[in-house]
């Protein structure tokens, strides 16, 4: 799950580090007012949307008084803004954030993720802050250092020092850059992250060390433990087939292609959708129904599968272990006496009740397609949306 920019530097702030002072709003009339408490030379206005490089695409400004500052949120609250991450159709921004304006010495940059290769959590720190990390790892590779740490309750004086190691520090920023990484770690771990990115991380001309941005994003697996997160999900910035898809305890991504998938098992779902880029095609979405699905819970799955317009033809594969063939094949008779389905159906079933399923089927009336094994079954999907 992500978060707003604002909202991960109060966690961030929760746990030792040093932001910029800074109030966020959905309105502009409410964001002037508290502006009005800020000290500061200057006014820093950020779009407030689930994306990078927002800067690039007009998100940030640096204003330098109350009525520019005005001009600018009425010019951004409602507006779409496209960058890299948003994709063509772009995010419209619905909330702003106005914080200080700070004098920047040097910035860097720094993140922490869960390396699961290797099992520890990986700290990646560049003395290129403000850039995308990726055109630093392409153009100066020498310039961005990894440092992975074995789970703990605390990370060593040491591990930081390598972290923050290429940012040749003095001795004064030295240590405040050591603080830092321990409190993100420890904020890593005490609330499931998967990843917090601060870029740029700065020091001022006053030498202080601060996080002038703030990315953070959280194991949706785990927002159980941690309501108080939960609290913070933001429906505006997901796509809506996607939250539906969660009501239903649904893994689904929305993906750009043509054919969707309705799948037992995240490697499964993933070597189908690699198949059907084999033959020529794009997966539609990743879909995992889970091993212990329901009948309602396929026909929900289903549904959302053809809410998606884009779809030309749907692939359902299913190896039954927990996950029952005939409950499978119920759920998606069911959906489909409630929904027209005007595209190609290919079903692969394997596993536990396999024959009952079929069976079912069989006798259902639909138009679809039997396959024999997953490649057969991604030949005749491609093959029919032809």
């Amino acid at each position: 799950m992500n978060i707003h920019e604002h909202q991960a530097k109060e966690i961030l702030k929760k746990y030792g580090a040093i932001v910029p002072a800074g109030f966020f709003s959905t309105s502009v009339d409410d964001l002037i007012e508290k502006a009005k408490n800020l000290k500061t030379e200057k006014y820093v206005l950020k779009a407030q949307i689930h994306a990078g490089g927002r800067g690039k695409a007009g998100g940030v400004k640096i204003l330098n008084t109350l009525e520019e500052l005005k001009n600018s949120a009425n010019e951004l609250l409602g507006k779409t803004l496209v960058t890299h991450q948003t994709g063509p159709e772009g995010r419209e921004v619905k909330r702003l954030y106005v914080e200080v304006s700070s004098n920047i010495e040097k910035e860097f940059y720094l993140s922490c993720l869960v390396d699961r290769a290797s099992s520890k959590i990986a700290f990646i720190s560049s003395d290129q802050g403000g850039m995308d990390i990726e055109e630093v790892a392409s153009s100066n590779p020498e310039k961005i250092i990894t440092t992975k740490v074995d789970m703990a309750e605390e990370i060593s004086d040491a591990d930081c020092e390598s972290v923050i190691k290429i940012f040749d520090l003095n001795s004064d920023a030295k240590d405040q850059a050591i603080l830092l990484i321990k409190s993100i770690y420890k904020m890593f771990i005490s609330t499931d992250a998967n990843m917090v990115e601060v870029n740029p991380l700065i020091l001022t001309k006053e030498g202080k060390i601060v996080c002038l941005d703030a990315k953070v994003n959280f194991d949706s697996n785990a927002l159980f433990r941690h309501p108080e997160i939960l609290e913070l999900r933001d429906l505006n910035e997901e796509d809506p087939t996607e939250i539906e898809a969660s009501k239903h305890d649904l893994a689904y991504i929305k993906l750009d292609g043509s054919i969707g998938c309705m799948v037992n098992g995240a490697g499964l779902a993933m070597a189908t959708m690699d198949i059907i880029k084999l033959y020529g095609k794009e997966p539609a979405n990743f879909l995992d129904v889970g091993g212990g699905a329901s009948k309602e819970k396929v026909s929900a799955a289903f549904k959302i599968i053809l809410s998606d317009k884009n779809v030309k033809g749907i692939l359902i594969n299913i190896f039954g272990g927990i996950m029952r063939c005939d409950v499978l094949a119920q759920g998606v008779v069911d959906a489909a006496k409630e929904i027209n389905i005007s595209v190609p159906l290919v079903v692969r079933l394997a596993g536990t009740n396999f024959k009952e399923g079929k069976e079912i089927l069989d006798n259902s009336g639909l138009k679809l397609i039997s396959a024999e094994n997953l490649d057969d079954a991604a030949k005749k999907i491609v093959e029919a949306i032809k």
